[in-house]
């Protein structure tokens, strides 16, 4: 493997409903990315800056995605800020699929990209939108009481390939700065950490969130946080689409915008939301080895 700390190589930077991300193309898997290296880059004084690193890789050519290649050509080996890696990113993911049709390998249409958490199909609309097929929601039994400043909620744990802990909160300021991540107890019931969602409800079938994610803080969106509170809201409010044969849609305000989730009958969820580059450029080797 080249190492990036010696060798020149390309990224972008994009967005989904504001939580960004570097991208950095690396068909061949050739680029070496430890944790400190991805942690400079998302830098955002320091660095590129953003959320999260989307490495853009063949599914063939990476240890953790040949198993899928058959169904997903392209692999995004997602970073969290912090360099640590993560299963899935819902609005990573509509950001990888605009790069892929950005950079030519893919036009308007249906498109598959490998994850951690499963192969994703997403669509690219000619109104700019991008839906993503976020896969079955699991509900654990178990859930947790998170508490912030002294006050504690009841938080329904829901799994999208990744975990979540969502609390119904009268104001979204009871969430508290979210600079830390805020306590949760019993921490059993996720030993790998967890994405922590607060939600306040807005109107029918409408509500908004303010999330800290796992290896990031507080970020601008979560897509697979908005797919857990979607279907949190929903039981909470007594409906559920596998009973009663319909599907049903919510909209969910996140900072940086607004995302639409629908749950299916047969339990497969949709996330549309916007997805946009912003820049591209090439890292400086000496920057990054300096860093080092």
């Amino acid at each position: 493997m080249t190492s990036a700390q010696t060798s020149p190589f390309r990224f972008l930077k994009g967005h989904g409903t504001e939580n960004d991300f570097v991208i950095v193309p690396d068909a061949e898997n050739a680029l070496d990315l430890p944790p400190a290296v991805v942690a400079r880059l998302c830098d955002r004084r320091a660095g590129i800056g953003g959320d999260g690193l989307l490495h853009v890789v063949r599914s063939a050519a990476h240890p953790e995605a040949r198993h899928l290649a058959g169904e997903a050509e392209w692999f995004m080996d997602y970073r969290n800020a912090d360099g640590s890696v993560a299963e899935m990113c819902g609005n990573g993911v509509r950001v990888f699929a605009r790069y892929l049709e950005h950079a030519g390998h893919v036009t308007t249409g249906e498109v598959a990209v490998a994850t951690r958490g499963g192969t994703k199909r997403v669509r690219l609309g000619e109104d700019g939108s991008v839906t993503v097929a976020m896969g079955r929601a699991v509900l654990p039994g178990a859930g947790v009481t998170v508490t912030v400043d002294g006050r504690s909620w009841p938080a329904r744990n829901v799994n999208m390939g990744n975990p979540h802990a969502v609390a119904f909160v009268e104001d979204l300021d009871h969430a508290g700065s979210l600079f830390t991540e805020p306590s949760y107890a019993p921490a059993s019931v996720y030993p790998d950490g967890v994405n922590i969602e607060f939600v306040a409800d807005r109107g029918p079938y409408h509500v908004a969130m303010r999330v800290h994610e796992r290896g990031a803080a507080e970020t601008r969106s979560c897509g697979t946080g908005a797919c857990a509170v979607a279907v949190a809201a929903a039981r909470r409010d007594g409906v559920d689409p596998a009973g009663s044969g319909a599907p049903v849609t919510y909209t969910v305000d996140v900072l940086g915008g607004t995302l639409i989730i629908t749950e299916h009958p047969d339990g497969r969820i949709d996330m549309t939301g916007p997805a946009v580059i912003v820049a591209e450029g090439t890292v400086d080797p000496a920057w990054l080895a300096a860093g080092a």
